[in-house]
């Protein structure tokens, strides 16, 4: 499989918002609306991933200065466990701390092992507990990761 990291383009809004309703139960995943918003916020980028021509999954994190919030990281269930996300991640951090982040946050459902373990694995850590963050109401982890200056060439 080819996968083919890249910004996201205005044309490819359908297919991501279909991947997060995909990706989440409905109470959690983002409406149109509030997907548009994100992805317009100041700061905001979004790495889409294609896998053998189609978009199999993306990452959306906003940055102020230097501190950066992971928004989401949606990959389509058929897609998972090939090192697709871990490629987005490391490719939205690489960009964030380009431009000046040495802290990158975000928000993990406490009931979700897999996604905890994925972000242990790349060095995310808990630091607190958001209570009824999610609705139902379930709590969230508040997680976040330190970035190191990108090294000059």
């Amino acid at each position: 499989m080819q996968v083919t990291l890249r910004l996201a383009s205005r044309a490819d809004f359908g297919a991501l918002y279909a991947i997060d309703q995909a990706c989440y139960a409905p109470e959690i995943a983002y409406s149109r609306t509030e997907l548009r918003w994100y992805l317009r916020l100041p700061g905001a980028k979004c790495i889409v991933a294609e896998a053998d021509g189609e978009i199999a999954g993306f990452v959306v994190a906003a940055q102020d200065a230097t501190r950066a919030h992971i928004i989401t990281l949606d990959v389509l269930e058929a897609s998972r466990r090939l090192g697709i996300g871990s490629a987005l991640l490391l490719e939205i951090e690489r960009r964030l701390a380009e431009r000046g982040a040495r802290r990158v946050e975000l928000e993990t459902a406490l009931d979700n092992q897999p996604a905890i373990a994925f972000w242990h694995k790349h060095g995310y850590r808990a630091a607190g507990v958001l209570k009824g963050y999610y609705p139902g109401p379930l709590d969230a982890y508040a997680m976040f990761k330190l970035l190191a200056a990108p090294k000059e060439s």
